[in-house]
């Protein structure tokens, strides 16, 4: 039996939660979550451990916070306040209540350009305060890794640091001061406390008199061991900062605060120090052997002139990068060398950083030197640097867990320390790679850990016992950015001795004296080796899937454990993951959260509900499939096909929701309605029909049904004369979008490719890829459907035949779901490696497109980002003259089915949307192009403002037929489709409705 103290939680006291949570939303206006899925979403974080939360509460105002501790109070009920939730130590889970301050309370409250502060609210991400200093010359100089989704509440409760700490520190040397409330409910500002102040304090007596009175005493008892007891180091983050609230300090509370991991105050409000962010920057980069040899020589540049930042990374995150199939362009112009310093100098002109940069290559003795002075260059090798903490995980490979993760040394004894812990890590199996801010003397890396089985996690323990010595024997920090929490808590008796942790238990006392915040962090920790998020206990449930998951070796259970917490798809802008939690704020629309609860499920701890779960359900609910998270996550979650696999077993044996049927199975309707396309139009359009239609079917009311062609592609297709000539084959394949809704782009696209040089053909019978239906989970009638395509297409796939598609999502279909349903089947790898976008195929060939000199708006379909590649549209525009912009626009919103979806669904839909694309679009000029591959996109587009998108191929031949100064007015207006007649009165529509629903939903039980 699994011993306790590896067990995966324990509660720290039980706590009746009902009539907690009850008068928990009696009290506050914000948000109370204490359902089973509210509650599994919170209990893990980045690191090892697990703890499920008593509950969640999502305060709106510093009004919400004050009440809702007076509820917990009530019922001594634990807390503790969460930012990002990517903490590293375990500090940021426990069976407590937890308040996210990301939702709400994330505004900057003040922000004064001529003092140099901002006042902010504890969820304000790191990025935003940077952005809107920027405006002014000035930043918030502490800069994680996870700077674009990390909250100054979380950087304050861990004391955060980064890459620029070289300029202005950790973040308690850029705290002013503190608003803050204890678990009694005292609200205190705090700051430095001058002898007028104190006194002030002390005489207005209450409670906050007595905690003052209460550290003034401690300070004084404990004066001498904190002078002699902590390290004069440039990133000392371990223990509570007592050093500041020493007379020479100034009494600074809130310094003192910063980095208590929420175990005495919570904190509501801020006020930081800003400095000028330097315009200009260079860079210089020197390779060396290995990295303790760049770390002998960091001493040779700290203390130049304008230096602000001094970084490092091994060899070994480069070999990660192309493990994952990722290749950054600053990886090809790094000097010689398998380990590279980064000194980044800073000034007024270009000009003077350049003079700074090449001072400092004057002063190295030794390595290969390279400098770059242009912001593109420099931009590309911050960027192999930044991708080596998300690109540690390799699934199957290497588990890239935060075992013993930011040690910090003196930078002068790095290079040694470095050899002797590379030395340990061996002695203990594990595998690393390094990495780290060594300007200050902090190592960062990610280990192999096995933590499920009893002899793995007894090796861990000894491996963590000795790491900390070796620390300690270097006059080292145990932890150099990310805190202590309860993975390193129990040997700061080694860095401080038993008097400091003493006072350190006596600090959190005079805030907490019933240690109800955060308990178990830093004082009295749990041991290092409980509340393990596997453990030896994990032992997932044996499942049978649809899709093979042929990468992940223990299938769905293995897949949906990919993700390890770093958090990057809490991003609020840039990339496409996660459109929902974009919009919504919610960590339940996080890939991490959708992946927590099905590891939940997976592990048993929702309930035994298994693939019927509700808690699943419901937080895949606004899941948009788009696979953002496949090409945006390091670790390539892919919650798309979770999400079908999820579904598919959820509605087994019973029926799904009208619109699946509606939505769904729109090649079916799309088929049969082809036959009267005029009718199809008109019902639609009519608008008591039309609306009764989209009532019937789950279709948002505003949305506007996409017009049926008046004849498909392959009926003019069939019309069309093709060229003579002994020309090589391409196979085109008309999708569903294009043959019954755009045949005008499958016409183009025949015209381009016939002026390539090739021969056209279609597929000889009608067939469907069936992307629609993943997004309900139709997985069996997609694999029907997936067969009949390899069998009616082996013989061109077996001669080699390139099969060009126009629908990114089709194409994305064969290149990924193919072969996830069909591992073993050499034609579907075949086809595979055989589909090609229009845009790679013509510069397979070497096509030389024809000139179109105006702008180009475009919106990039989220599975070619995600499954395909956009580099060859892109260059292909280019070449044509076109003045390419691509905004960062992520999802566009509508993604297939989700955005015609009435309720919900549509409203984050176009959210998403008029987050960046369709405003750009609206801004763009009458003579813009406006350019999308997609038809979900070019739908999106149509419905949210005035202008219509073309795909690439109708831009290739709008070229060719109006020359390089393009048609007049707007380029859409130039490609029109035939409309069709409605030949048949409006009281023949319902009859020929209802035998379409017939014919589909026959089809579709057939092919069950």
């Amino acid at each position: 039996m699994t011993s306790t103290r590896h067990r995966r939680h324990q509660h720290v006291e039980l706590v009746d939660r009902g009539r907690l949570a009850r008068d928990l939303r009696r009290a506050v206006a914000g948000e109370v979550r204490f359902d089973p899925g509210g509650r599994a979403l919170y209990a893990n974080d980045a690191s090892i451990y697990r703890q499920v939360p008593v509950g969640v509460v999502i305060p709106r105002h510093e009004d919400d916070v004050a009440a809702a501790l007076e509820v917990c109070r009530a019922y001594e009920a634990p807390v503790l306040g969460r930012g990002c939730g990517t903490g590293l130590a375990g500090q940021s889970v426990n069976a407590a209540v937890v308040f996210d301050f990301s939702k709400y309370m994330n505004r900057i409250l003040e922000l004064d350009p001529h003092g140099r502060t901002a006042r902010v609210q504890p969820g304000v991400i790191c990025d935003r305060l940077r952005e809107a200093a920027g405006r002014h010359g000035l930043t918030f100089a502490p800069d994680p890794a996870t700077h674009d989704r990390c909250t100054l509440g979380g950087m304050i409760g861990n004391n955060s640091c980064g890459t620029h700490s070289v300029m202005g520190g950790k973040t308690v040397d850029n705290v002013i001061s503190l608003e803050v409330m204890t678990y009694d409910g005292t609200h205190m500002t705090v700051g430095v406390t001058d002898d007028v102040r104190l006194g002030q304090v002390l005489e207005a007596g209450g409670r906050q008199a007595e905690i003052y009175a209460a550290l003034l005493r401690l300070r004084d008892r404990y004066a001498g061991a904190i002078r002699e007891g902590y390290p004069d180091l440039p990133r000392r983050v371990s223990g509570y900062n007592l050093d500041d609230l020493l007379p020479e300090r100034g009494f600074d509370l809130a310094k003192a605060l910063v980095g208590s991991e929420s175990t005495c105050v919570l904190v509501t409000a801020a006020t930081v120090r800003l400095l000028p962010d330097p315009p200009h920057h260079s860079l210089l980069v020197i390779g060396y052997q290995d990295a303790a040899t760049a770390a002998d020589h960091v001493p040779e540049l700290l203390g130049g002139e304008g230096l602000i930042g001094l970084e490092c990374f091994d060899a070994g995150v480069l070999g990660n990068l192309d493990r994952h199939g990722e290749h950054v362009p600053g990886m090809d112009e790094l000097p010689d060398g398998s380990a590279w310093l980064l000194a980044e100098y800073g000034a007024g002109s270009q000009r003077e950083a350049n003079a700074l940069v090449e001072a400092a290559k004057a002063r190295t003795g030794a390595g290969t030197p390279k400098v770059f002075e242009d912001e593109a260059g420099q931009r590309d090798v911050w960027e192999v640097r930044r991708s080596a903490i998300e690109y540690t995980r390799i699934p199957g490979q290497h588990a890239g867990l935060a075992g013993w993760e930011d040690a910090a040394l003196p930078p002068e004894r790095l290079g040694d320390y470095i050899r002797e812990y590379c030395d340990l890590v061996r002695r203990h199996g594990y595998h690393t790679v390094l990495f780290g801010h060594f300007g200050q003397g902090c190592l960062h890396n990610r280990l192999d850990l096995d933590l499920q089985t009893a002899d793995g996690i007894a090796n861990f323990e000894a491996f963590l016992a000795e790491a900390g010595d070796l620390v300690v024997r270097y006059g080292g920090s145990l932890s150099g950015e990310h805190g202590d929490g309860q993975l390193r808590a129990n040997q700061l008796v080694k860095m401080f001795g038993p008097e400091l942790v003493g006072a350190f238990a006596e600090f959190k006392a005079v805030f907490d004296p019933d240690g109800r915040m955060n308990p178990g962090k830093v004082v009295a920790p749990y041991n290092p080796v409980q509340n393990l998020r596997l453990g030896t206990d994990y032992e997932p449930r044996q499942v049978e899937t649809y899709f093979a998951y042929p990468e992940d070796e223990h299938g769905f259970a293995d897949a949906v454990n990919r993700c390890f917490g770093i958090g990057k798809c809490r991003r609020t802008s840039g990339g496409t993951m996660c459109p929902s939690f974009m919009v919504t704020r919610e960590e339940e629309h996080t890939t991490r959260g959708r992946a927590r609860l099905l590891f939940e499920m997976m592990s048993g701890q929702l309930r035994g509900k298994g693939w019927r779960d509700p808690n699943v359900k419901r937080a895949l609910e606004l899941c948009l499939s788009c696979k953002g998270c496949k090409g945006d996550c390091p670790v390539s979650v892919d919650m798309a096909t979770y999400k079908a696999e999820f579904l598919a077993h959820y509605y087994r044996g019973r029926p799904r929701p009208r619109q699946a049927y509606a939505l769904g199975l729109i090649p079916l309707w799309a088929r049969a309605a082809s036959r009267l396309p005029g009718v199809a139009n008109t019902a639609l359009a009519a608008p008591v029909l039309g609306r009764t239609a989209r009532l019937l079917a789950g279709v948002a009311p505003e949305r506007r049904a996409p017009t049926l062609a008046a004849r498909t592609f392959r009926r003019l297709f069939a019309e069309h004369e093709a060229p003579g000539g002994g020309r090589p084959e391409v196979l085109l394949w008309p999708d569903t979008f294009t043959d019954h809704f755009a045949p005008d782009i499958g016409l183009a696209a025949v015209t381009v490719l016939e002026g390539a040089g090739y021969r056209v053909r279609l597929p000889g019978r009608r067939l469907c890829c069936g992307r629609p239906l993943y997004d309900y989970g139709m997985l069996p009638t997609a694999r029907r459907w997936l067969r009949r395509i390899l069998d009616e297409l082996r013989e061109p796939i077996r001669d080699g035949v390139r099969l060009v598609g126009l629908e990114p999502s089709c194409l994305a279909v064969f290149r990924d779901e193919l072969v996830n349903l069909f591992p073993d089947d050499a034609d579907a790898r075949r086809l595979a490696a055989q589909t090609r976008t229009l845009g790679e195929f013509l510069s397979e060939v070497g096509y030389e497109p024809p000139r179109l000199e105006r702008r180009a708006l475009v919106q990039v379909h989220c599975h070619q980002k995600a499954v395909l590649t956009h580099d060859s549209e892109r260059d292909l525009l280019a070449a044509m003259g076109l003045d390419v912009h691509v905004p960062d626009s992520g999802c566009c919103g509508l993604a297939g089915s989700f955005g015609y979806e009435r309720g919900r669904r549509h409203e984050v839909s176009m959210a998403a949307g008029e987050r960046v694309i369709l405003p750009a679009v609206r801004d763009a000029d009458d003579g813009t192009v406006i350019v999308a591959d997609g038809f979900s996109c070019r739908e999106q587009i149509a419905g949210g403002t005035d202008r219509r998108a073309l795909h690439l191929a109708q831009v290739l031949r709008l070229a060719t037929e109006h020359g390089p100064g393009g048609p007049p007015g707007r380029p859409e207006d130039a490609c029109r489709s035939e409309a069709p007649k409605a030949r048949l009165g409006l009281a023949a529509v319902g009859v020929a409705a209802a035998a379409g629903l017939a014919y589909a939903l026959r089809r579709e039980r057939d092919s069950r």
